[in-house]
């Protein structure tokens, strides 16, 4: 199965970059979210994550990528999320994500051309610039999609954490479809 059977076609480029892939590092808010923040009337913080994003992350682990979070808000529902979903890295209230970007380099022993990061916003542009594969989401800020080697299809929170773990499991030659398990 080829990708672009799935989602639109890509350049050898992308497919390289998505090949050398050894770790994925994603924002939350508009990347794992729609970037809406819902607030009860008892201070409650409400997300909706996409259980296919979920599907994603769990297959991708599974295949051998390792999964981090990088996002400049503090939830402790983005930390049952994830830890549901075994993502090891986990890295909250970062106003600098430059800051953990190294660490997590730093600690894994990888190159810049080994990670992939998928964002939004400004505050991705940082570590967007630093990475091998930069991913924009379909809805995200034009400047971050301008600087990305690779747009996806769907929007944040619909799908497009699972468009992207379906671009790096192809382009290493993993097939698609029971590697995860309930997201």
């Amino acid at each position: 199965m080829q990708f672009a059977d799935l989602y639109q076609p890509i350049s050898p480029l992308v497919e390289s970059k998505a090949a050398a892939v050894k770790l994925l590092i994603c924002d939350i808010d508009g990347v794992f979210s729609d970037g809406r923040i819902y607030l009860g009337n008892n201070g409650e913080e409400l997300k909706a994550f996409n259980t296919k994003d979920g599907f994603g992350i769990k297959a991708l682990i599974n295949s051998g990528v390792q999964v981090a979070v990088i996002t400049g808000r503090h939830s402790q529902i983005v930390q049952q999320r994830m830890t549901s979903l075994t993502v090891p890295y986990i890295y909250q209230g970062q106003e600098n994500k430059l800051v953990a970007y190294a660490e997590l380099k730093r600690e894994l022993n990888l190159s810049d051309d080994e990670i992939a990061y998928i964002g939004d916003d400004g505050p991705d542009l940082p570590v967007m610039e630093k990475v091998g594969f930069a991913v924009a989401v379909n809805d995200a800020h034009p400047l971050i999609k301008r600087l990305s080697h690779y747009t996806t299809q769907l929007p944040g929170g619909f799908g497009a954490v699972r468009e992207l773990t379906d671009l790096l499991m192809l382009a290493q030659g993993h097939t698609l479809g029971s590697e995860g398990t309930s997201a």
